[in-house]
């Protein structure tokens, strides 16, 4: 079993805990890990760009002009891709698919990998308790400077309880929140510390160790 500090919101230490080796004890495989970030930005991705073809454009319904004795080239639709306000060819549309599928195992074994290097680079902090009465900001911030990472980004790993630490921390500097259940790879690897409290770290093990 892993062991961690247990810190005070104060930033003085109360204890250690034990973590199982299953989420905080594997080695690290870099390209499982960045194989994961990949498929969550590809899945995660907005397609903003979209064009019409020539069977989506307004007008084109006659002929613009016979089809012998103008002089002119032959034509059949203004919805042409040749013509101005025309259909698009090959342009971007709504059935492209960014999709990319990876296994729930392989998810789960890639977020205990980063959760491992977190806690063997001093970067998984974890505290008895949040504190943060109505809401207020000062409260997390004064909890940020008591504990290691002081000044670097951060995320605050919260469970349902704690409603009032995530609107106190929304306004804070280098400082995100998200909850247990919803920790993933690409949340973790961006932050540099892990801010847990016990009750989260108990819904962590319990919902990514079954």
């Amino acid at each position: 079993m892993a062991q961690v500090d247990i810190y005070k919101i104060d930033g003085t230490k109360a204890g250690t805990m034990e973590l199982p080796d299953a989420l905080f004890g594997i080695s690290v495989d870099p390209a499982l890990v960045h194989e994961a970030i990949r498929v969550q930005e590809a899945n995660s991705r907005v397609r903003l760009a979209q064009v019409k073809g020539r069977h989506e454009v307004r007008g084109g319904g006659k002929k613009p002009w016979r089809q012998k004795g103008t002089g002119r080239a032959r034509h059949g639709s203004r919805r042409s891709p040749i013509w101005t306000g025309g259909g698009i060819t090959f342009g971007p549309n709504k059935a492209k698919n960014y999709a990319k599928k990876m296994n729930k195992r392989a998810r789960r074994k890639a977020l205990a990998m980063v959760l491992s290097d977190k806690l063997a680079s001093s970067q998984f902090i974890v505290v008895e308790e949040y504190a943060a009465p109505e809401g207020k900001t000062k409260h997390v911030a004064a909890l940020r400077k008591a504990l290691p990472g002081a000044g670097k980004s951060a995320l605050v790993v919260t469970t349902k309880k704690d409603a009032d630490v995530v609107r106190a921390a929304q306004n804070l500097e280098k400082t995100a929140t998200l909850g247990a259940t919803s920790l993933n790879v690409r949340d973790a690897v961006r932050a540099q510390f892990l801010i847990v409290s016990k009750d989260a770290v108990a819904e962590l093990v319990s919902h990514f160790e079954a």
